[in-house]
């Protein structure tokens, strides 16, 4: 806990971002610094609750210490908050920029009043660590012989590559693209995670004794036979890659893209050239509508005002969601109401107007005699997402991208091992000790268990090291 009575003393202040208009115009990071004695005092927010369900399956995946260090910011000892930090999670610096914050959804003090400002906490003390020299290399003092190869390098590859290394194994992490870090590389834009952070972090698990290959596309040009018989254990941890995609009259030909596309070729050529080399899926002067909410949705958003798009709608199927939990969403549960993320201040800014049109049924795509795309046509739907009559609308759009989650992993993998998958087409695993069908290869996060947040990928990552750990020497620990 922070001050006994701080929760009563202070109001919950965020870190703000940067100004909306100045920030669109570049594709840094959004975040200011945040103050030393701001952070102190929403550390001393922290209540003495008692059970802490910000640490609960509810709140915080890989159960963070949380109170242990608001308590520690409160009282400036930085140094001991980034110990607490380290010892449940492998790569704060991600997590607290791009978790949606489930703790805070879960904080005590969030059933009558503002949470505790966790996510901001968590993000400035990871900070302070690399900014201070706290955060070094740390190789293992002895090796145990065995390898394993991790096919995969998103948070749940790195995570459990970081655990298995400290365990003595020697890891070796193939990733298919040309750069590291899976998701959070090419899936999520610079603004929100800066690139550099992702190879400052690599860089020390290299100096631990970690290999990484690049360009190794297991499945295509790497057998996923051989590594089983050359490795000692597999992880697979190649997320949920399939995306949904919509299949409505029109949906053929140029101006329609799978959000992924647009995002991973406006990452690549940023890193590349800076956009110099116009290999990327541009928005300017072109009238953009999203179809899908969400963070994806969001960071198309703003990417496709950063490119300067001429007007931009955001279609959700949903209805507009509560300001308030509503009667059936009770704390400690995820609070499902209305917010505005980065990308809806920043369309309102530029445009007057949050961006988003809720309970919309995209019908069909208009293109013109040369197939060239010109709008959408809609429907608005009722609660029951049944079609209201006479609500039928054309939008003008020169640009759609489709922002509606994920399906399943892709197959090409799978298939060359004969390995079993569920109805849903995800790798079998079982969650207790994330074994495939096939021996000596194990799946976690997203492959197995479906789209779902970095901070739960990190978490698997993470328990499938300790019992890959567990089988190969016959007991763990590994927490």
């Amino acid at each position: 806990m922070g001050k006994a009575t701080g929760f009563k003393e202070f109001q919950r202040e965020t870190v703000p971002y940067r100004d909306a208009a100045a920030r669109i115009l570049d594709f840094k990071e959004i975040y200011t610094e945040p103050d030393d004695q701001q952070l102190s005092t929403q550390g001393a927010r922290c209540m003495d609750c008692g059970v802490p369900f910000c640490q609960s399956n509810n709140g915080c995946p890989i159960s963070n210490l949380i109170p242990e260090w608001n308590d520690l910011v409160y009282k400036s000892q930085w140094k001991e908050a980034l110990d607490r930090l380290h010892e449940t999670n492998n790569f704060p610096e991600f997590t607290g920029r791009v978790c949606p914050a489930p703790c805070e959804g879960a904080c005590v003090l969030g059933i009558h009043d503002p949470a505790v400002t966790i996510k901001n906490i968590e993000a400035a003390i990871i900070d302070r660590g690399f900014e201070e020299g706290w955060v070094k290399p740390e190789p293992p003092e002895h090796r145990t012989g065995k390898t394993i190869a991790i096919v995969g390098s998103g948070p749940c590859g790195l995570s459990a590559a970081a655990q298995l290394n400290k365990a003595g194994h020697l890891v070796t992490v193939f990733e298919r693209a040309d750069r590291l870090g899976g998701l959070l590389m090419y899936g999520i834009p610079n603004m929100k995670l800066e690139k550099s952070l992702i190879e400052r972090r690599i860089q020390i698990m290299r100096e631990e004794g970690i290999e990484f290959r690049v360009n190794q596309d297991v499945g295509k040009t790497i057998s996923p036979s051989d590594l089983v018989a050359n490795f000692d254990a597999v992880l697979l941890a190649t997320g949920a890659t399939v995306a949904r995609d919509l299949d409505i009259p029109g949906r053929d030909g140029d101006g329609v893209h799978l959000a992924m596309d647009f995002l991973t070729a406006n990452t690549k050529s940023l890193l590349d050239s800076n956009l110099a080399d116009g290999q990327y899926i541009s928005a300017k002067d072109k009238h953009v509508i999203v179809i899908g909410g969400g963070d994806t949705g969001t960071d198309c958003i703003g990417t496709a005002l950063r490119h300067g798009c001429k007007s931009l709608v955001n279609f959700e199927l949903l209805p507009q969601p509560p300001q308030t939990r509503a009667a059936d969403n009770p704390w400690p549960l995820w609070p499902k109401i209305f917010r505005v993320d980065y990308g809806h201040a920043e369309s309102e800014v530029r445009f007057g107007a949050d961006p988003r049109q809720f309970s919309v049924l995209s019908k069909s795509f208009l293109r013109g005699p040369d197939g060239t795309l010109k709008g959408v046509v809609t429907v608005d739907v009722d609660e029951q997402l049944q079609a209201i009559p006479d609500s039928e609308r054309t939008w003008e759009a020169d640009l759609v991208l489709l922002s509606m989650g994920f399906l399943q992993p892709e197959h090409y993998l799978n298939e060359s091992l004969s390995m079993d998958i569920d109805a849903r087409g995800n790798f079998i695993a079982d969650k207790t000790n994330f074994r495939t069908s096939v021996a000596k290869v194990y799946a976690a996060a997203d492959c197995r268990r479906g789209q779902d947040l970095v901070v739960r990928a990190i978490n698997e990552g993470r328990e499938a090291a300790r019992e890959i750990d567990r089988d190969l020497m016959g007991s763990t620990e590994l927490p």
